[in-house]
């Protein structure tokens, strides 16, 4: 079943790389959005299959890079949106 969820990040999330990691887990697990830096945190929009999708919020929200700290986050549900084709860094 696919599914699309909205992700806040909140913590050390900009200016380490954490966009950059973002993508890089987000093709791993063929998850389609966009991640982009907001004010004082991250905001991403991701789409894929459940298990996938799991997976790759597990690994964003553990410190998507290695010089992150994401001291808390947001998840909301949203409606699929069958337009993405792929993820981007806005």
């Amino acid at each position: 079943m696919v599914e699309r969820k909205h992700i806040q990040v909140f913590g050390t999330v900009q200016g380490v790389g954490f966009r950059f990691y973002t993508q890089k887990i987000a093709n791993q697990h063929d998850i389609k959005g966009t991640v982009q830096n907001v004010d004082d945190y991250v905001d991403i929009y991701a789409q894929g299959d459940t298990e996938s999708l799991d997976q790759f919020i597990n690994s964003v929200v553990s410190g998507a890079s290695p010089a992150s700290n994401v001291t808390n986050y947001d998840i909301e549900t949203l409606d699929v949106d069958e337009s993405l084709k792929d993820f981007k860094t806005i």
